[in-house]
């Protein structure tokens, strides 16, 4: 069955959501469709293209014109798919919706053609609380025209426990790992004196860092048996990372946090490889999201460590390697991460082994590619 992933945005070669739907375009293409990736791009002489698996569909051109073109102007995609039989789109939902989209699915779904669309984190409208005006306004077109676009969509992939989104039905899944870029920490670390933490992400406030610095200071004020670092990698938000810097050197966790910036390949390994638990989301309730099936989280799993996060995730939640951090704003309790480290099987094969059977990308995507057959 051939197929278009269609996003609305460029990708960047080492960033974790680009990563992310190149494995499941490969995921979808093992489970047997035909598929190729429709993407936006800024070409190297600033012209605004329309890109399909690396080669230009359409160039918009230059300016203002060009960059509302490629937002509002299907007619290339649409040429594409009567002219290749395309029978089904998934799509990536960039919080987008607006007239010209909603026009395009309707059309499409003239043509027979079955539309999903995925929308990453939900509900997302917290996410915005500290978005700059300009990013808010985008928001308020998406609030105006987004259940009138669902209603054009033949399910919405969701990675949430609803079992409906905008009036539509879901299809729910989790999100996947491609072990085979992935690689497996090979060592087990001595912890007897030094423990390293590990935080990765592209940080916003719902990550709650700042409670683990926070647990830190609390931790280093008192007599304690051993040194606990914290390793923050990744860029983020306009906010969030200089926030979290002034609140290191105000309680004078400097020699304690280290922000490394973003990091990739071999310096990332090399990260994962002195890490003893890793840190995912402990502020999600910031948000008001309780249910949520983060990559990061099996992005830990798959590399070997144990890790904490406050959230509820179903496929996790009774992992012996998991601890559970309360979904509050109190600071991380440090010795409680000292007393779980101390007892849990740090092995890394015994660790990735638990979900290798299950949250594969192609265990995930072929529930998708069963829910669109059978919408034929």
């Amino acid at each position: 069955m051939k197929g278009l992933f269609i996003v609305f945005h460029g990708f960047a070669a080492h960033n974790g959501i680009s990563k992310k739907i190149f494995y499941q375009c490969d995921a979808l293409r093992r489970c047997g469709a035909e598929l190729r990736l429709c993407s936006l791009e800024v070409g190297a002489d600033g012209s605004h293209r329309r890109i399909l698996d690396g080669e230009t569909l359409e160039n918009f051109g230059h300016g203002l014109r060009a960059k509302l073109k490629k937002r509002f102007s299907y007619r290339s995609v649409t040429d594409y798919i009567r002219r290749e039989g395309v029978r089904f789109l998934y799509v990536r939902f960039d919080h987008n919706a607006n007239p010209a989209l909603i026009r395009w699915f309707a059309h499409l779904k003239k043509l027979g053609v079955r539309i999903v669309m995925e929308i990453p984190t939900f509900p997302y409208d917290p996410e915005y609380a500290r978005a700059s005006r300009k990013t808010k306004l985008v928001l308020s077109v998406d609030k105006c025209f987004r259940n009138a676009l669902a209603r054009q969509v033949d399910r919405i992939v969701t990675f949430s426990q609803y079992d409906t989104i905008f009036g539509r039905p879901t299809i729910r899944i989790s999100n996947g790992i491609d072990f085979a870029h992935i690689p497996l920490k090979t060592n087990v670390n001595d912890t007897s004196n030094t423990v390293h933490l590990l935080g990765v992400a592209d940080i916003h406030f719902w990550h709650g860092f700042d409670r683990v610095v926070a647990g830190l200071a609390d931790y280093y004020r008192r007599p304690h048996e051993k040194e606990v670092i914290f390793h923050i990698v990744g860029g983020g938000s306009r906010f969030t990372v200089p926030e979290l810097r002034e609140q290191v050197r105000e309680q004078g966790m400097e020699e304690r946090v280290v922000l490394h910036g973003p990091l990739w390949g071999e310096a990332l390994d090399r990260a994962f490889e002195e890490a003893d638990l890793g840190i995912a989301s402990l502020g999600r309730h910031r948000n008001g999201i309780t249910h949520i099936k983060t990559l990061k989280n099996r992005e830990y799993a798959a590399r070997g460590i144990p890790f904490v996060y406050s959230e509820n995730d179903s496929d996790f939640d009774a992992m012996p390697y998991v601890l559970k951090a309360p979904a509050d704003e109190s600071p991380i309790d440090i010795d409680a991460l000292l007393h779980f480290l101390d007892g849990v099987d740090r092995d890394p094969a015994h660790i990735r082994a638990s979900i290798e059977d299950t949250l594969s990308w192609d265990v995930q995507m072929r529930k998708v590619l069963d829910q669109i057959e059978r919408l034929e």
